[in-house]
């Protein structure tokens, strides 16, 4: 359930200055695709957020412009996805794509993602997916990233047997972050059996604006996938 005590949340709310056509998303599309507001100790189902039964339910943290969680919601009509993101601009971007293409099985939670993580139920997840955070590089800063043991053990109660958390990086120092934090964790198992596994962007996951950037500048992103393991 969402904790009374408010966390901070780092990084910027705020871009440039909006344009009316994305005021207008603001006021004409968040309304239908936004998480309702959560209380302390609200429960959360997530297939009572689709008008539409859903075969599954995933959850992207951080979804940037949207792309992936756009593309996603197309290629699959019968998940039912989440995406959160507290970037106002990010949330506008991911709003125009969802509008462009008529998009009805995502849902968006314009805020930190921890409190709605904990308002949903053990098991409900298929798949979550962490993509491009931020690296927060300076060292006094690391604890501020979002791949932390505390996020991994709430991911591992919302993830079910066999589920799939995926991550990627263009952050090298980051990219060894996660796999220290993740590896060791009782509740997911490392997917990789060779470096193209990591190397290599799997064909269901798309390009996004931070992949494309990072490869402008010559970085190779990292691709890492887990599967929840079975509970004991």
């Amino acid at each position: 359930m969402a904790e009374e005590v408010k966390r901070r949340v780092y990084g910027r709310r705020f871009g440039r200055k909006l344009r009316d056509s994305q005021k207008d998303l603001l006021a004409d599309v968040l309304p239908k695709v936004r998480v309702p507001t959560l209380t302390p100790g609200t429960a959360l189902d997530p297939a009572s957020l689709f008008a539409a039964p859903k075969r599954d339910f995933w959850l992207e943290i951080g979804f940037g412009g949207g792309e992936h969680l756009a593309w996603q919601a197309g290629h699959h009509p019968d998940i039912g996805i989440i995406g959160c993101e507290p970037f106002l601009n990010g949330v506008v971007s991911a709003l125009g794509h969802l509008h462009r293409h008529a998009l009805e099985n995502a849902r968006v939670w314009p805020d930190d993602a921890r409190p709605l993580m904990d308002a949903l139920p053990d098991a409900c997840l298929g798949r979550a997916f962490i993509l491009f955070p931020d690296p927060w590089p300076k060292k006094r800063h690391n604890s501020r990233r979002f791949v932390q043991k505390e996020n991994l053990d709430t991911l591992a109660r919302l993830l079910r047997p066999g589920a799939e958390l995926r991550m990627a990086s263009d952050d090298t120092d980051y990219v060894a972050w996660m796999l220290a934090e993740t590896t060791p964790h009782p509740a997911f198992a490392w997917l990789a059996e060779g470096p193209t596994d990591w190397r290599e962007r799997p064909e269901d996951w798309p390009a996004t604006r931070y992949e494309e950037k990072a490869r402008a500048k010559g970085i190779k992103p990292s691709f890492l996938r887990f599967r929840r393991r079975d509970a004991n």
